[in-house]
């Protein structure tokens, strides 16, 4: 009884999701709202169970004295600090939150995605080793793609950036779209298992 109340819930709504998305009208629109509205409520409570899972891990951490455990300090303090000035003084400009937001968040972000581009500078070097045909046409293609993308191409020639423009916009956009037809195929098989019931991850069972 215990699965078989979520996977009923999941193939009607599922099912009722799917009749709305593709018969539009009144009934169906109001029918969607009203799920939204539902999905709101749930996540909201989703939130609360987040936070609570990761304050008590975080307190744990900090009494055993595990490995790094002074950045679980730091995490409960920006929970705190955060939350206190969202609920305070809300978002709007000027606020303690968007002034965490601006000078921590933000510069953070900035931090990790300069990081990650030595990663994928260094996985395109091991990906782009011309050993055969398709290698060596990948390779050229980048190689065009980012010296058009920098002031130097365009000191080159004046036709390098349009060329550049040109690789992304029409052979990159055939394979970008080919790829998204592949993963469109995957997501609709995988919510068909999951409404059917065959797939039951998510609610901590075994797959049939």
């Amino acid at each position: 009884m215990q699965q078989r109340i979520p996977l009923a819930l999941c193939l009607i709504m599922g099912i009722l999701m799917i009749v709305q998305f593709f018969i539009p009208n009144q009934i169906s629109e109001k029918t969607f709202d009203l799920v939204v509205k539902w999905v709101r409520i749930i996540t909201a409570f989703a939130l609360v169970l987040g936070v609570r899972s990761i304050t008590f891990r975080s307190i744990d951490k900090i009494k055993r004295k595990r490995k790094d455990w002074v950045f679980s300090i730091f995490t409960l303090l920006g929970l705190v600090i955060t939350a206190v000035a969202g609920l305070g003084w809300g978002v709007k400009a000027g606020s303690p939150l968007r002034t965490i937001y601006n000078n921590i968040i933000v510069p953070l972000g900035a931090t990790m995605f300069s990081i990650l581009a030595y990663y994928m500078a260094s996985a395109a070097y091991r990906a782009f080793r011309a050993r055969t045909r398709e290698a060596t046409l990948l390779l050229i293609a980048a190689f065009i793609v980012m010296l058009g993308k920098v002031p130097i191409g365009n000191a080159i020639s004046a036709k390098l950036p349009d060329f550049a423009d040109w690789l992304l916009m029409v052979p990159n956009m055939a394979a970008k779209r080919g790829i998204m037809f592949g993963v469109t195929l995957g997501i609709i098989a995988t919510s068909l298992k999951i409404i059917l019931g065959i797939e039951r991850g998510w609610m901590g069972g075994r797959r049939r």
